[in-house]
């Protein structure tokens, strides 16, 4: 006989069931017997839904034996996670009543949908924003027959289920969402249900340290409910086979105090777990007693419940001669072949029968009154809070007057700065002015990235004890730094998603180790787009610096332009990709997608001194248009140009106005304009990308037939999808980055890419036949330099005299020294260029 081993988390031929010991309804805890009869009903009718979202496509309140008709074609979903998640949803219910306490359930093991759409469904709120799926039978057979079929939803749980802000298809960020939520939300407890499976990913792992990240005084609670069933698809987990004694060293390592919940004795496990709920919360309320009454920070060690129940609980015990509850097998669908064999056909029918149906609903189909009395009161619903649909609670960022952030250009390439410095400077008076909803994440960068500014608004969050040696560290502190794109990311989104606003900084090869994270984040908001009671929420946004052109003295490790590849690759309504070539450009950019809704921002713009272009009304001009010709770099002056040089990028756009230079200089009578693209998506048509240039503005730019020399920040191919369609679009000759790379100068790191002005000039001379014969002295004195160039670094160690000297002369004339640097900015290493 198999029982379940609440040990292993397993069904187990040896075992000693939990039940032997505990199987009257006179167990002691918090519940008095009818309470707990009511309780285990509502978790039946739970369960059974779930069994009927699977299965049913007819009978839904099974008036008749159960017929292969009755069974859906093709059975989809996700059974063995699905009721234990109900078990914790149900209790959690009990909670929220008696305590009138706000609380998000997040799904970790998001395959579990049929939870969050039952729950929802029980509780009113799916029909509340579903109307046409009403609390009656035939509302409950049009809930079943939606379920993973066409026209219908998903099998996981996503915006288009009220009770949930955690998509939780792709496993390993639960916890991080949860932690998000939480800050600056002092009265809000997320319940963040952790699955054994999930708990093997790297970013899940990575997450239990947000504990540390978690101020009493100002913060909600993050309860964690780690489910061990033991199980993933075909194979055990690895904390569900560790011992209880190894759990508690574990969790307790990790700053937690873990209460364990384990059995399958149904009325025991009732009590059990309700005492660990009532228990951890009363906890969690002295914490933050103790924070908000004491002068003194506390660290305390929260609590969190460990809950081994079986995989599949309650569903069939044996199939075909084979265990399936509280094993692999019940993962997904226990009863596979349910049309076909009419066996498993009696087998589901008795199984959706033990649930007692007619004790859970009424003739009409509706929750029975005793069983809706158990739902939270209709603002405290879990499907209802305003967390879980964020944008009911976003309020507009006071942002001060960006046009006090400008930098001083007496004219285009006369002076140096590091852009994000003054965009620092931007932030800061950001989070002054928005002390309770406005974070800045990073990966331990800020300093790096040119924006310590901000600490002169707030301190980095200290993590643990603060030292006299530290630099800005305080428990107070709001600007979130953990050496993990994973947990920036995965806190900024819970925050976003909860109706707040913020921004995170980093490195841009880097940036990568989140290309999935940010995946799923775009997936979510373009189906949140689908329902229009979603409302919208402030913008993703991401600042790329450390890039990798300016990388060189990093290395090849440190040189990958790739995370704008995968933004790319997701709807075009939900992404914006800005390359502000200065610091104006980026004031300017910043502050509108600060003000931006239901968008991924990325913005790429270099921390190194570099040159600015634009002054501060310019700059405004420019980033309105998203592009346009830089006069200043042109002298087609209203004629036809024999070249376009076109750029987006700071790298690529000095590459570029020095190619300009080069080509006017050397090559008399060439008729050369220069364009600049800030914002990348309005290269493409309007029906490939919403804010794209007609072919009207876009011809303005680029002419008809001119042949256009692109230096790009990025992979070439990019630019030519963005300008696939448009007339004679093989005309666009790009050079981007190529993955080529080392540690050299930064010079050479274009000239290794084939993106140097000198390059981009050969580049732009090769297709004028007009202009052959008065070029070809030009094009030798290009190809000398990149040979002169190849020996100098090599003997030198650093960029030809000209390269370091260069900026643009109205004459011509060849520059003996650099620009100064503008004023405020300082020549050299200031903390690190790491």
């Amino acid at each position: 006989m198999y029982r379940f081993n609440a040990q292993l988390s397993s069904a187990d031929l040896s075992s000693a069931s939990l039940s032997e010991m505990a199987t009257d309804t006179h167990q002691v805890g918090p519940l008095d017997a009818e309470l707990l009869s009511r309780l285990h009903r509502y978790w039946s009718a739970a369960n059974y839904l779930c069994v009927g979202q699977i299965y049913l496509q007819a009978n839904a309140l099974l008036r008749e034996p159960l017929l292969p008709e009755h069974i859906k074609p093709r059975l989809l979903g996700h059974w063995g996670t699905s009721v234990g998640q109900n078990f914790i949803y149900v209790h959690l219910n009990r909670l929220i009543s008696e305590r009138s306490i706000e609380v998000v359930f997040i799904s970790g093991p998001g395959h579990g949908g049929p939870t969050m759409n039952a729950c929802a469904w029980l509780e009113g709120t799916y029909s509340e924003v579903h109307p046409d799926i009403g609390r009656d039978e035939a509302g409950m057979l049009r809930f079943f027959r939606s379920f993973s079929t066409p026209g219908g939803i998903p099998s996981h749980c996503g915006p288009h289920t009220p009770n949930s802000m955690h998509e939780g298809g792709e496993l390993g960020y639960s916890l991080l969402h949860a932690f998000g939520a939480v800050f600056d939300n002092p009265d809000l407890l997320v319940a963040c249900v952790v699955g054994d499976g999930e708990a093997e990913t790297c970013p899940l792992e990575g997450s239990w340290k947000s504990i540390h990240f978690l101020n009493p005084r100002r913060d909600g609670a993050v309860l964690p409910i780690l489910h061990l069933n033991g199980y993933k698809i075909s194979g055990p987990t690895v904390e569900a086979r560790l011992p209880d004694e190894d759990l508690i060293a574990l969790y307790r390592g990790r700053g937690y105090l873990p209460v364990i919940v384990a059995g399958d004795d149904v009325p025991g496990m009732h009590q059990r777990f309700a005492a660990a709920l009532d228990a951890c919360h009363d906890e969690i309320l002295g914490i933050q007693a103790q924070a908000r009454n004491e002068a003194a920070p506390v660290r305390p060690r929260w609590p969190m419940i460990i809950l081994r129940s079986p995989k599949g609980w309650t569903g069939p015990k044996m199939v075909d001669g084979l265990p399936v509850e509280g094993t692999f097998r019940a993962h997904q669908v226990p009863l596979a072949n349910v049309r076909n064999n009419p066996e498993h056909l009696q087998q589901l029918d008795i199984w959706m029968r033990s649930y007692a149906v007619d004790s859970l609903f009424s003739e009409a189909g509706e929750l029975l009154p005793d069983l809706q009395a158990l739902t939270p009161p209709t603002h405290l619903r879990m499907g209802a809070v305003p967390h879980v649909n964020g944008g009911r609670r976003l309020v507009a960022l006071d942002l001060p007057n960006f046009a006090d952030y400008g930098l001083e250009v007496p004219a285009p390439g006369q002076v140096i700065a590091e852009a994000p410095r003054k965009l620092g400077e931007y932030l800061r008076d950001v989070m002054r002015y928005n002390p309770h909803d406005f974070r800045v994440f990073g990966p331990d960068e800020t300093n790096s990235n040119r924006l310590n500014a901000v600490f002169e608004a707030s301190n980095r969050l200290a993590p643990g004890p603060c030292l006299s040696i530290d630099d800005h560290l305080s428990p107070e502190g709001r600007v979130m730094e953990v050496l993990s794109e994973h947990l920036c990311e995965g806190w900024l989104e819970g925050y976003l998603l909860t109706g707040r606003h913020g921004m995170w900084s980093t490195y841009e090869a880097f940036a990568q180790v989140v290309d999935s994270m940010v995946t799923q984040h775009a997936k979510w908001l373009q189906q949140s787009k689908e329902f229009a009671w979603r409302r919208p929420l402030a913008s993703l946004n991401i600042l790329i610096t450390s890039h990798a052109w300016r990388n060189d003295h990093n290395g090849f490790s440190h040189q990958s332009t790739g995370f704008v590849d995968n933004v790319l690759q997701r709807r075009s309504d939900v992404v914006r990709v800005y390359y502000p070539p200065d610091s104006n450009c980026l004031v300017n950019v910043f502050d509108h997608c600060l003000r931006s809704r239901n968008y991924i921002n990325v913005v790429t713009c270099g921390k190194q001194p570099d040159f600015q272009w634009l002054d501060f009304d310019a700059a405004l001009k420019h980033c309105s248009q998203g592009a346009s010709i830089w006069s200043f770099a042109s002298n087609d002056q209203g004629q036809p140009p024999d070249v376009v040089l076109a750029c987006a990028g700071d790298v690529p756009t000095t590459e570029a106005v020095a190619a300009s230079w080069l080509l006017q200089k050397h090559v008399p009578g060439i008729r050369v304009r220069l364009v600049n693209v800030v914002d990348l998506g309005i290269l493409s048509a309007p029906q490939d990308r919403p804010h794209g240039m007609d072919h009207l503005s876009f011809e303005a730019l680029f002419t008809h037939d001119a042949p256009v020399m692109f230096a790009f920040h990025g992979s070439t191919w990019v630019i030519h999808s963005m300008v696939h369609g448009r007339a004679n679009e093989a005309r666009f000759h790009v050079r981007g980055f190529s993955d080529r790379g080392t540690t050299t100068t930064p010079f050479d790191m274009v000239v290794l890419n084939n993106m140097s002005r000198y390059q981009l000039a050969i580049d732009a001379l090769s297709h004028l036949p007009r202009l052959r014969d008065q070029s070809q002295e030009a094009m030798r004195f290009f190809e000398s330099q990149l040979r002169r160039h190849h020996v100098w670094i090599r003997e030198h160690f650093e960029d030809l005299p000209e390269i370091r000297n260069w900026h643009w002369t109205t004459d011509f004339s060849e520059p003996q020294t650099p620009p100064p640097l503008a004023e405020g900015h300082v020549r050299g290493q200031v903390f690190t260029d790491a």
